[in-house]
């Protein structure tokens, strides 16, 4: 073996270029390869003079995606916002109710005086506290900004002064949302002491509305999965099981009535895996709806932040605070929402993948649900993208993002540690071919071109949550999903459906998938945790 080493220990031997190129299922023969190696050589030496300045984490590529690519239209909404009315307030006996409450009725009860600010944030941090030893939701509790925050709403109210119906409401940061007097640990060993120096520009804007943050909740270590660095966040429904991942904890949080509603991240499934397993209400906004500045960055080109919550009604209400250009980041886009509430749907398009509901739970329930709305359902046939590589994307980014954790031998500090976890995903990447990158980004423009004339033919797409590649797809094209339960099994464990939406059309899809919602009750059911 001694033997076999190059005099320049820069040098690439015919060994290691046959190694190397045999991985990219592209045969070169001998000849070939004895001409590539000085360039082989070169380009290694690029890589390590290259790493000799390393990037900071908050460096952004060049290249920057967005999902109205040529050939990709904006539509406007297909219907006309209509109010849902606020309720009349009335104080719940049980503080159980009032812990299940949406936030329409939150805010109307704190407008009337009935609940303090302080104590909604006083219920919420004491439901945290005893849930968590069942769940394990919360990475760290934040009782003196939280009930600073309250008291100071309170004394807003008394002076008159109320911010909207988010004002005193309590709820929770997945934690790779950025907070300045506190951890922000990405779920992560290596991350575990990490402090940031100023809120993410999410955390701003509900401090600006009024609500009153009261925790960082749990996510899979490094935004994969529902095991982080103190353990497994479980499913309120059945603690036997994971809560899914990797918005783990915003998922068990809200569905366990320990806070109205949270703020989670996707960049494949982790909304709606989540809110699928815990049965609560989730909206992955389009890619480039809402500025990501101090959210943990993955996949630069796939990340986005949406609200979890009790019904869809309810994140509606939080998207609205969220949404819009920061002037931080550039992928962010200002088009109009309005929420829709009791908008009509009649007549409306409603598409699904052929045979999606055939085996699906629940069967075509939902499909007879919305026609019961008058909404017109049209079978469609989505692209394929199965075998399209697309998630070499996925991959690149997200070993390019945790680079150093890899080069330093860091990735041997996270919990997790299989073939599928982050480490070995992160090792496995560093041979991915620049080429095949490129070449799947090529795949995604024409992916988004297909998925754009699908929407030609209706207003939103309904089908379950991983029905023929639709997570795949919009996860990659940027659309809009909305996900909430449609059913429960024998086991008493909920079951979802997803609805996905055009692009920047939040306020149609919010419409259709609310207005289904509405005819229901699974949504208020409660799990047996308390």
């Amino acid at each position: 073996a001694q033997d076999a080493e190059p005099d320049d220990a820069s040098a690439v031997t015919l060994e290691q270029a046959r190694a190397a190129t045999g991985l990219t299922a592209v045969a070169f023969t001998d000849e070939e390869l004895d001409a590539m190696l000085d360039e082989l050589g070169q380009m290694r030496d690029a890589l390590v003079s290259a790493r000799a300045r390393p990037l900071s984490y908050d460096e952004l590529p060049a290249l920057r995606f967005d999902p109205l690519a040529p050939g990709v239209r904006y539509r406007p909404a297909a219907v006309t916002p209509r109010p849902l009315g606020v309720p009349e307030p009335a104080r719940p006996d049980d503080p159980e109710d009032l812990a299940f409450a949406d936030l329409a009725t939150l805010g109307a009860l704190v407008r009337s005086r009935q609940v303090s600010c302080v104590e909604l944030t006083e219920l919420a941090l004491a439901r945290l506290e005893r849930l968590d030893e069942e769940l394990e939701c919360v990475v760290t509790l934040l009782p003196e900004r939280a009930l600073a925050r309250a008291r100071q709403l309170d004394a807003e109210l008394d002076e008159g002064r109320w911010r909207g119906p988010l004002h005193g409401i309590p709820w929770g940061a997945k934690d790779l949302l950025a907070t300045a007097d506190g951890p922000t640990t990405w779920g992560a060993e290596p991350f575990r002491e990490q402090r940031l120096e100023e809120d993410a520009t999410v955390v701003q804007r509900l401090d600006e509305a009024g609500a009153v943050l009261v925790a960082k909740l749990t996510l899979g270590a490094l935004a994969y999965g529902d095991i982080w660095f103190d353990g497994r966040t479980r499913n309120p429904w059945n603690p036997d099981q994971g809560s899914s991942g990797s918005s783990a904890g915003p998922a068990a949080a809200v569905a366990s009535g320990a806070v109205p509603f949270a703020i989670g991240s996707e960049t494949y499934g982790s909304i709606v895996s989540p809110s699928h397993r815990c049965g609560v209400s989730g909206l992955r906004p389009t890619f480039g709806r809402v500025s990501r500045h101090g959210a943990m960055a993955l996949v630069w080109s796939m990340d986005k932040l949406g609200p979890m919550c009790r019904s869809l009604d309810d994140a509606a209400l939080v998207f609205e605070a969220i949404l819009g250009p920061d002037g931080r980041d550039p992928t962010v886009q200002d088009h109009p929402f309005a929420r829709p509430g009791a908008a009509e749907v009649e007549g409306l398009v409603v598409g699904y993948p052929a045979g999606a509901f055939d085996d699906a739970e629940g069967g075509r329930q939902v499909l007879d649900e919305l026609a019961a709305l008058g909404v017109e359902l049209v079978e469609v046939e989505l692209p394929e993208a199965a075998d399209a590589n697309l998630n070499a994307m996925l991959m690149a980014e997200a070993a390019a993002a945790f680079e150093p954790l890899t080069l330093d031998d860091r990735d041997d500090e996270l919990v997790w540690q299989a073939p599928q976890a982050w480490p070995n995903l992160f090792r496995a990447t560093r041979l991915l071919p620049a080429v095949e990158y490129v070449n799947a980004s090529r795949r995604r423009s024409r992916l988004m071109r297909e998925m754009d004339a699908v929407f030609d033919q209706v207003h939103v797409l309904v089908h379950p949550p991983y029905a023929a590649d639709n997570l795949l797809i919009t996860n990659h094209t940027g659309h809009p999903v909305a996900v909430a339960p449609a059913g429960f099994r024998e086991d008493g464990t909920p079951y979802a459906v997803t609805f996905t939406g055009r692009l920047f059309d939040e306020t149609t899809l919010l419409a259709v998938a609310g207005a289904w919602q509405r005819r229901g009750d699974h949504h208020l059911q409660r799990p047996p945790v308390r």
